[in-house]
């Protein structure tokens, strides 16, 4: 018992929904693991990739899980709720995409040289993966805050949940940026990598600000003002990008319109500027729609969670 004669654990880390939705991640994560570890495989960049994302999600829960139950998050200068959510959400994102790539690559109807026990254990890897996903989305959901109700956590947001889906694919625009993608070759490219550089910044300085319940420090306006001011330049700059990157990667003065037939599978430049094309324009209308959604927040302070 606490000095305050309450249990020193939190009953409501087990027996409720949120709980619930927090052990199945667990479970699912577990299980996940130790397939792909006993079993399954993997193997190439894609595969690593699947592992690092699923074992950071794990880990991240058992924290997340650990920290709630033992009521040890009221120890730390960040608020729990925009943090959690947040964490759900990026973990959301993780393991659907591991779901997506590692049957693409890994899983086969007939069976492998390995024999049928790897592609078996393959199928119930991505179906452990899937069941995962819709954990984390569960948590996403239970926490989303409701139309007309008083917004305390941003992050529990669809312009605060927008927020993360928007570093996330800044991160895939990245990843094609890095894989062969001559973005160096013209000052217009470059100008188009700033662009995804600072959008990505300010994007994650706003999380940043609200995870550690540094709202205030914007001293010449409201927070609330402060997100729409960088969301409405944010659309502007991923515009200009989302304009500038095909004429300089596509129109047949700069590149080519149509994928050369001599270009390697997995390592061609050209599949890598539409990769970074079609991404900047899901992220510009991301940042759109997040711009509709973020004028219509109003914030409440509260005494048990810092916004």
């Amino acid at each position: 018992m606490d000095s305050q004669g309450g249990p020193y654990l939190n009953k409501k880390a087990l027996c409720s929904p949120l709980g619930a939705a927090r052990l199945c991640q667990l479970a699912m994560g577990c299980a996940v693991i130790a397939m792909v570890t006993h079993s399954a495989g993997y193997s190439g960049s894609h595969g690593v990739f699947c592992m690092a994302a699923w074992c950071f999600c794990f880990a991240m829960s058992v924290v997340v899980f650990f920290l709630d139950a033992t009521r040890l998050h009221s120890c730390l200068p960040v608020s729990w709720d925009n943090l959690t959510v947040t964490c759900a959400a990026f973990a959301t994102l993780m393991f659907v995409t591991a779901s997506v790539v590692y049957p693409l690559f890994f899983v086969r109807i007939e069976c492998p040289y390995a024999g049928c026990d790897v592609r078996n254990f393959r199928i119930a890897v991505t179906v452990c993966s899937i069941l995962g996903a819709l954990a984390y989305g569960a948590e996403v959901a239970w926490c989303r805050a409701r139309p007309g109700q008083a917004v305390v956590g941003y992050m529990a947001t669809v312009s605060g949940l927008l927020k993360v889906v928007q570093g996330f694919v800044a991160c895939i625009i990245f990843g094609a940026l890095a894989n062969g993608s001559e973005y160096s070759r013209y000052s217009a490219t470059i100008y188009c990598v700033v662009v995804y550089a600072f959008c990505f910044a300010l994007t994650a300085v706003v999380v940043i600000m609200t995870v550690c319940g540094r709202t205030k420090a914007v001293r010449c306006m409201p927070f609330d003002r402060f997100v729409v001011v960088c969301t409405l330049l944010e659309v502007l700059l991923y515009l200009s990008a989302s304009v500038v990157w095909p004429v300089f990667c596509f129109d047949t003065k700069y590149g080519s319109p149509w994928r050369p037939s001599s270009c390697p599978r997995g390592k061609c430049p050209w599949d890598s500027k539409v990769v970074v094309a079609v991404f900047s324009f899901i992220n510009f209308g991301l940042y759109v729609v997040d711009l509709i959604y973020s004028q219509r927040i109003r914030f409440v302070s509260s005494r048990n969670s810092r916004v």
